[in-house]
This record gives C-alpha cells, sequence and structure tokens, in this order.
C-alpha cells in the first residue's frame, strides 16, 4: 500500500511509518515538525513569520484582515508538493487541524487530499473538538481543564486547546467527519472516552513505540537518585508542571543527600531524549488517564513515569496499581508521598522499570501497532 501520514505530533507518525515501512509499505510524511520539537518529515513544511518584526507584521495584519501570514505560507508549501500528494491508498491526519493552521487553510488543505485520495482518516490524540467539548462539560473527575476551571489561571493560558471551542473550529470538525473522513481512531484513554458514541469511531490503536530504537538501561542504585522534569511552557498548567515543580522543591529539602534533580524545557526532540538520559524517575503529566508519547518512549527506556494511568486505563489492559508507571494526580501532598516512597525503596524503582518496559514491548510494539491500523483501514 501507499500511504500519506499527515501531521506529526510526538514522534507518533514517525514510529507509525517505521512499523509500516517494515512491513512492506511504501509511506510518505508531510509534517511542519510539531514548532520546536523538529521531527523528521520527508517533506517538512516551515513555519514562517513566528519573530521579531515579521511576527508584528502578522498580528497586525491578522486583526485587519482575519488572515494569518504564516497559514497562507504553509499553505503555500502544501501546494507545492501537491504532485507528490496524490493516489495514495490511505492518508492519516493526526489531527483535525494537521498542519496546525486556520481552519480555512486547513479545509483547502483536506479538499485537495480528498479530491486526490479516496480513503483518509482521522487520529485523535490531542486537543480536537471532540475532546475539548467532553472535558468542559465536565464529564471527566478531571482533565487539561481542571486549572482553568478551578480558576487557577487564566483563559489565555488556554488558547491553543480553547480556540476549538470558537465557531470556525466547530465548523471545521462537522466538515471533516461528514464530508473528508472514513473514520477517526484514538491513540489512548483521553481520547477513546470522549469518542465512545461516535459513529465514526473505529476504537482505540495505542500509540507506536519504536522499541529497538531505544536502549533499555536498568536501574543501578548509586549514591544520589536522579528525578527528571521536562518543561514545555505552552502547555505549563494543562500538564500539570506547577504540581510537579513544587513537589520538587519539598522532595529537595526533605532528601538534600539522596537525589538529584534535572529540569529541561522546551527542547528540540533529540535533545529532550539525551537530557533524562541519566534520570531513574521522570515526571511527565497529572491531567490524564493515560500515557502520551513521551511517558512511553521513557518507560521503554527503563524510567519510573509519573504519569496518567488511571482505573479506566488499569481496567483495559488488566493492570495493577503502580505495576508500570505511577498515576500522577492534582495533589502535591500526594506526588510527594509517592516520590519518597521510591527515595525510600529504590528496588520499588527497578521492579516497576522493567515491568514498564516488558508493557511497552508487548502492547505497544511499532510493528504490531501498525498492524493494528493495517487493519483498521482495509475494514472500513
Amino acid at each position: 500500500m501507499r500511504i500519506l501520514l499527515v501531521g506529526e505530533y510526538s514522534r507518533l507518525h514517525n514510529s507509525l511509518k517505521e512499523g509500516l515501512t517494515a512491513l512492506g509499505h511504501e509511506v510518505c510524511l508531510i509534517s511542519t515538525g510539531d514548532y520546536f520539537k523538529k521531527f523528521p518529515a520527508d517533506i517538512l513544511l516551515k513555519r514562517k513569520f513566528n519573530q521579531g518584526i515579521s511576527k508584528k507584521a502578522k498580528v497586525g495584519f491578522y486583526k485587519v484582515f482575519k488572515k494569518d501570514f504564516t497559514s497562507l505560507n504553509i499553505l503555500k508549501q502544501f501546494f507545492s508538493y501537491k504532485e507528490e500528494l496524490k493516489n495514495f491508498d490511505v492518508v492519516q491526519l493526526i489531527n483535525e487541524t494537521p498542519l496546525g493552521i486556520q481552519p480555512e487553510e486547513e479545509k483547502k488543505a483536506v479538499d485537495f487530499l480528498k479530491k486526490h485520495n479516496e480513503n483518509i482518516f482521522l487520529l485523535s490524540c490531542g486537543t480536537d473538538v471532540s475532546s475539548v467539548s467532553f472535558a468542559l462539560k465536565n464529564k471527566l473527575k478531571y482533565s487539561i481543564f481542571t486549572p482553568l476551571q478551578e480558576k487557577k489561571v487564566s483563559e489565555e493560558k488556554y488558547s491553543a486547546a480553547l480556540k476549538y471551542t470558537q465557531p470556525e473550529f466547530k465548523k471545521h470538525h462537522h466538515y471533516l467527519y461528514d464530508n473528508i473522513i472514513k473514520g477517526v481512531i484514538a491513540s489512548d484513554m483521553d481520547y477513546h472516552i470522549p469518542l465512545k458514541n461516535n459513529p465514526k469511531y473505529l476504537g482505540l490503536i495505542e500509540n507506536p513505540v519504536n522499541v529497538e530504537k531505544i536502549k533499555f538501561s536498568s536501574f543501578q542504585q548509586t549514591e544520589k537518585i536522579c528525578i527528571f522534569l521536562g518543561i514545555n511552557r505552552s502547555n505549563y498548567f494543562l500538564k500539570g508542571i506547577d504540581f510537579f515543580e513544587k513537589a520538587l522543591a519539598e522532595i529537595q529539602l526533605k532528601y538534600p543527600t539522596k537525589v538529584e534533580i534535572i529540569k529541561a524545557e522546551n527542547l528540540p526532540y533529540q535533545e529532550y531524549i539525551k537530557s533524562y538520559e541519566k534520570a531513574d524517575i521522570l515526571l511527565d503529566q497529572v491531567y490524564s488517564f493515560d500515557q502520551g508519547y513521551n511517558a512511553l518512549e521513557a518507560m521503554a527506556a527503563g524510567k519510573v513515569v509519573f504519569t496518567g494511568a488511571e482505573k479506566e486505563f488499569l481496567k483495559y489492559y488488566d493492570l495493577q496499581e503502580n505495576q508500570i508507571c505511577i498515576n500522577a494526580l492534582s495533589d502535591m501532598d500526594d506526588l510527594i508521598e509517592k516520590l519518597a516512597e521510591l527515595i525510600e525503596n529504590p528496588e520499588k524503582i527497578r521492579k516497576i522499570s522493567s515491568q514498564a518496559r516488558k508493557f511497552v514491548e508487548e502492547k505497544h510494539h511499532y510493528i504490531q501497532v501498525a498492524q493494528k491500523y493495517l487493519k483498521a483501514w482495509k475494514a472500513t
């Protein structure tokens, strides 16, 4: 099969491409690299007008004409590759706005893909109209919007997610479902739950992880246990990083000779991976029911990850609490208690570490997951 993957989040489409290629399929990935993360692509569209004077000009132009320079430029780049984007057996969009541009421009891109490629599918693996509207209706015990609903932060901090409540994004969402896609697939429980009753929903397919590229390092007890926290300022509160930072400050005071804390901020993907190599424990995110891609790669590398692992996730995979990772809650005392338990009982780090690697190998192996995608696409 010839397969076109459009857009990239957290290396998901790169790993899926590797799995599909290993199975003998021809795959092309087009994306903008996911902002500062700089993920590779066969066709890499460059995001411009985001710094200095050009950014100020862009903002002014948008205020007057409601047109975004960056979106228009990315769309222009997209159409410069139009001959390379035709006649695929399957096209998969990483998100409802896979190029990260304005809905009007996204529509032109997907219309072109629909005209020249018959089978188009959608992934739900990041904020979109379905997950955002579900969360804002308080249908979950918590969500990325909990800090907003508790009035801890302003709506401005949530602009990237709240854009999916705007009329133009809702219109684009319905247009995709009514006219473009054959089905939608969720990558984990956080997106599976909102889609359960959607007639276009094809089910949950786990994030593909290329475990062959990730070296497993078993826990080696040394004088200090290393704890890593990666910070992305754009989703600082959405991920609950504020809780992690406060908990780490207390842990540093409580165990000054037993822990080493490493923080990294807004790093490209390759630098981010290197920055946590020596870590024993990695703090990922608070407001999730399941693990995202960063958490899974860290688990495959043998880190004990504080991330989402709610009862819905445990039931789905038939796991016990804290078997493969630590369920991180928006409770500083709980985070401190769970960190202290690991620091004082390092043999638990070794046990969870090995179980985490085994879980990723068994449930997220990139070739096995690629086979699930092929089955879902062919069955529709």
